[in-house]
């Protein structure tokens, strides 16, 4: 279960739009300068709301990573194969069990 968040979802999107509009009205305007032109505005450190901004870029595909959508069926995935191995190892295990019970004589 993730932490909970320190900042509510209004103030992360209300500092990623100004953040947005900074560096569309003055195009010269890198995202760091817009950052720290917009963090006494809104109470955030710098590097939080650069990460904001970035996971943003990342998730509208303006820049590579992977998206949130696409981290969650990783997981996902993950944890679905950790199970399926998990569950041949319990197959492995009784078919050995059983294999024993039939003809004593095997090695196993």
């Amino acid at each position: 279960m993730p932490a909970p968040r320190k900042y509510p979802n209004e103030l992360r999107d209300r500092a990623q739009r100004m953040v947005a509009e900074a560096m569309s009205e003055d195009t010269s305007l890198s995202m760091n300068a817009a950052v720290k032109r917009i963090t006494p505005k809104v109470g955030v450190v710098p590097d939080t709301l650069r990460g904001w901004v970035r996971r943003v870029e990342i998730d509208e595909g303006r820049r590579p990573g992977t998206t949130i959508a696409d981290a969650a069926s990783i997981r996902k995935l993950q944890a679905e194969v950790r199970e399926l191995k998990r569950a041949n190892e319990i197959l492995l295990a009784a078919s050995s069990f059983f294999a024993r019970e039939l003809d004593p004589r095997l090695p196993w």
